[in-house]
């Protein structure tokens, strides 16, 4: 990996000192003009459409995108026991923490008569998406659908890419997290395609209102593309991990969670940021057996902590470090430090904060309850991971009676001819006979 020395002279501010750390090269602008083509023939084409794209992109000849009920029904039969054990596990543990998360309805009492209540409303219907490439995913599938249900979402369909070794058919492993889940409006679309069904909407997917869930630069740029016509969680990029550790971390369980990022994809991020040299030297001392002991090594792994965006860097302390990490604003970003509760308290840009030896970002891709949906490059410090809330509205309900609108009348006038807006005024004196009423 290579090293960032920031050590010494002061740390810049703002964009000075985000621009000195790793990212990796992500160019959604570019690559939106390379899926246009495909979301305009999708529009066009419906199915047809999915269905060659399905024999271009996934190497299989489609009968029919959406996947029948029988094969979601076996998949969940011949699911390891072991496998459908950890899923449920990671099922509950998920539906605890969303459940928690949702609003009820708030009356503020203005004036007197007059009072605004915020409710809040599911989205009608969403479309949700599982990665099908390197990996398969059905641990994505329990993050984007727990929440979808735990906030009332009455239509819910997920899209997987087709599987040329599972006769067209998605994983039969997120098959089986569909069944487990209830979903059963399932499709083998993958990529900008089945961004562009669920926007566009064919014979066989009624569109939706809103698309979630990670994936590739197709997938955020498709999301892009269809920004303003439907809602998106985020534009997710490669994933990401950065630990900001000192002298008490262990060199095995820091060398192991940079490994298990890289594991995901070459453009994946693991940016160790400690002010200990000492560390740093025995991270990279014990990366190497590590690397060597696991899988994905020259696909993946070896590409991934070699690569631009990954990198340890130096600082003088541990405040310094969390400025460091807040300019990064990471995916996943583990605090193993000394007092590590009180140094993530002082967080603020983070998608999710794992803190101490024994909460890894693994721990958090299945089984923490938390959701592993989460912005990635630098948009934590804007953005929020997916969540029950994604999928809510908030409705503002407005109810004056005539004294409390009486009340208040004069202001908004005044405001209205403020603004040059004179029948925003007119609209108030119309109802008090063109007179307004004087305050009391």
């Amino acid at each position: 990996m290579a090293r960032i020395d920031l050590r010494g002279d002061a740390l810049p501010e703002g964009s000075a000192l985000r621009d000195l750390l790793p990212r990796a090269d992500f160019d959604v602008q570019a690559a939106l003009e390379k899926v246009r083509p495909i979301c305009e023939a999708v529009h066009h084409r419906g199915d047809a459409a999915l269905i060659d794209y399905a024999e271009k992109f996934d190497g299989v000849r489609l009968e029919s995108v959406r996947v029948p009920a029988r094969a979601l029904a076996e998949a969940l039969e011949q699911l390891d026991p072991a496998v459908r054990a950890a899923l449920e596990e990671s099922i509950r543990r998920a539906r605890l923490v969303h459940r928690e998360q949702r609003r009820a309805a708030h009356t503020t009492q203005v004036a007197p008569g007059g009072s605004v209540t915020e409710k809040w409303v599911p989205v009608e219907r969403v479309g949700l998406y599982a990665p099908g490439g390197r990996s398969v995913y059905p641990s994505s599938v329990i993050m984007n659908v727990v929440p979808a249900q735990e906030a009332g979402v009455g239509s819910i369909a997920l899209a997987s890419p087709a599987q040329a070794d599972f006769g067209g058919l998605p994983h039969p492993t997120i098959l089986a997290a569909c069944a487990l889940l209830g979903v059963d409006e399932v499709y083998a679309a993958g990529g900008a395609t089945a961004v562009a069904m669920f926007a566009h909407g064919t014979e066989s997917c009624p569109p939706a209102n809103m698309v979630t869930g990670p994936g590739n630069i197709w997938v955020a740029a498709a999301k892009r593309y269809f920004t303003g016509k439907i809602g998106i969680d985020t534009e997710a990029g490669p994933t990401e991990i950065a630990i900001l550790a000192d002298e008490t971390a262990d060199p095995v369980h820091v060398a192991s969670d940079l490994i298990s990022q890289a594991e995901h994809d070459p453009l994946a991020a693991a940016v160790l940021v400690t002010d200990s040299v000492e560390l740093a030297e025995a991270v990279e001392k014990e990366l190497e057996p590590q690397v060597a002991a696991t899988k994905h090594i020259e696909d993946r792994i070896v590409p991934a902590l070699s690569g631009r965006q990954s990198a340890i860097v130096l600082v003088d302390g541990v405040d310094e470090g969390l400025r460091v990490v807040d300019a990064y604003g990471a995916e996943h970003l583990e605090i193993q430090t000394a007092d590590a509760a009180a140094v993530a308290d002082r967080v603020k840009n983070a998608g999710a904060i794992f803190v101490g030896a024994w909460a890894p970002v693994s721990l958090g891709d299945y089984c923490a309850g938390s959701n592993h949906v989460l912005p990635t490059g630098g948009c934590a410090c804007h953005s929020s991971g997916l969540s029950v809330q994604s999928f809510l509205r908030g409705i503002h309900i407005v109810d004056y009676t005539r004294d409390a609108l009486a009340e208040v009348a004069h202001h908004v006038v005044t405001l209205a001819e403020a603004e040059d807006l004179p029948a925003h005024g007119a609209a108030i004196k119309a109802r008090f006979g063109w007179k307004v009423p004087e305050s009391k």
